[in-house]
């Protein structure tokens, strides 16, 4: 078995390895939804501003209550949790299924069933976040960190792929209830998951306020501009996905399988950049990681929008996956192993607070533009704003020693 700190290490720990094949399973499902609700909604609405709107109101309820989620996962006995808020994301994907299939989907519908999703996501994301320490302890959290992230973007190679195939032959409410399936296999193997006191031990049981994990977070400079180019790239950049839909079938004349084949290898990038991470990633300099990979992504969202061909397209996706993920897990590890124990979960409530949060401001300007001056016109304005501010956060930051509030070696992720 691989040492603490290693590549692949995570894999020690057999909680670990039973909470990725869960988080696995579940995530192919939860994508294969995604698209199947994209397209179904661009079937009935015709409209890139209403498709758009989609993702806002699933991600609106994580702007308004994921920092609250950030301090109950604090709190609370996070397995038990985790059991009580998957199985309402399996009853909410049963019941999108189910008003699909008796044809009494509507618009307004899928909006609410939306808003659920999005309030239950608020509480579950920095719970689960902040447990994967307790899995596998500090010394091999980067890496777990980077196999889940492997996970969760080789879902989106998998689950897409399915679904382009089952929207086409079989239709959308299939999709939906394979998902709420799929979240089976999260709650057969949080059953099956023993505490290990070694990892549970290590950290402190004081509550703090609120206040004190968003002063953690944005008193020091490096968290504060990392947080800030994620919060450009939520809204500016992986925006794109939520118009992923039109710019297949308007830009690329594709369709359906086309949609499919864009997110498919927009996953494989995002899993070999996050691959990459588990084996050689204490070789990496995760600040200066994490601005190179946004300033690429910028790059190649500006290039998407100039082509209309399929094969570049998928190669320039290919790309902006590859980046997104090595700037994501990059952020997400300094800000946990930066962050005090009695802060973790309110840490992972704020970075949930602008990936997912921000995502309303991102989904809502992709689809105005792209319904008003065109979508590549959107993705064109996307990338060119994550240029900026990535450029702007390099010519400030590059060159200057990173400022941490606890030292951080080789070992610790």
């Amino acid at each position: 078995m691989p040492s603490p700190g290693a590549a692949f290490g995570a894999l020690r720990h057999r909680n670990f390895r039973i909470f990725l094949l869960g988080q696995f399973i579940s995530q192919c499902g939860t994508w294969m939804q995604t698209v199947a609700l994209g397209w179904l909604a661009l079937v009935l609405s015709n409209s890139p501003l209403q498709v758009g709107l989609v993702t806002t109101f699933g991600a609106l309820p994580v702007l308004l209550f994921t920092l609250y989620g950030g301090v109950i996962a604090d709190r609370v006995n996070r397995r038990r949790s985790l059991l009580i808020l998957q199985s309402l994301l399996l009853v909410n994907a049963l019941a999108l299924g189910l008003l699909t299939a008796f044809h009494l989907i509507t618009m307004p519908l899928i909006y609410a069933l939306a808003a659920v999703q999005g309030t239950v996501s608020a509480f579950e994301i920095p719970i689960r976040q902040s447990w994967q320490v307790e899995l596998v302890g500090k010394a091999d959290l980067m890496n777990a960190i980077a196999l889940n992230s492997t996970g969760f973007n080789l879902s989106r190679v998998f689950g897409p792929a399915i679904a382009g195939t089952l929207v086409a032959t079989a239709g959308s409410a299939v999709c939906f209830f394979i998902n709420a399936g799929s979240f089976l296999a999260v709650l057969i193997g949080l059953t099956m998951i023993r505490p290990d006191l070694t990892f549970t031990g290590e950290f402190s049981v004081r509550r703090a306020a609120l206040r004190e994990g968003v002063a953690h977070v944005l008193g020091t400079p490096w968290p504060k501009a990392l947080v800030s180019l994620t919060a450009a790239l939520n809204i500016f950049g992986t925006s794109f996905i939520a118009i992923m839909p039109v710019y297949a079938r308007d830009v690329l004349r594709a369709g359906a399988g086309g949609y499919g084949a864009l997110m498919s290898f927009f996953g494989l990038g995002a899993a070999g950049g996050a691959l990459s991470i588990a084996v050689i990633g204490h070789r990496f300099r995760r600040e200066r990681t994490a601005v190179v990979a946004a300033l690429v992504l910028g790059a190649s969202l500006v290039l998407v929008g100039l082509v209309q061909q399929l094969g570049l397209a998928l190669a320039l996706v290919f790309g902006a996956g590859l980046t997104m993920a090595l700037n994501a897990i990059m952020t997400n590890t300094l800000l946990q192993t930066e962050a005090p124990d009695h802060l973790r979960g309110q840490v992972m409530g704020f970075y949930s607070f602008i990936v997912v949060g921000m995502s309303p401001f991102g989904s809502l300007q992709a689809g105005w533009i792209a319904e008003h001056a065109g979508t590549r016109v959107a993705l064109g304005i996307g990338g060119a704003a994550c240029l900026v501010v990535a450029g702007i956060i390099a010519w400030r930051r590059m060159g200057r020693p990173a400022v941490v509030t606890a030292p951080v070696t080789e070992e610790v992720p």
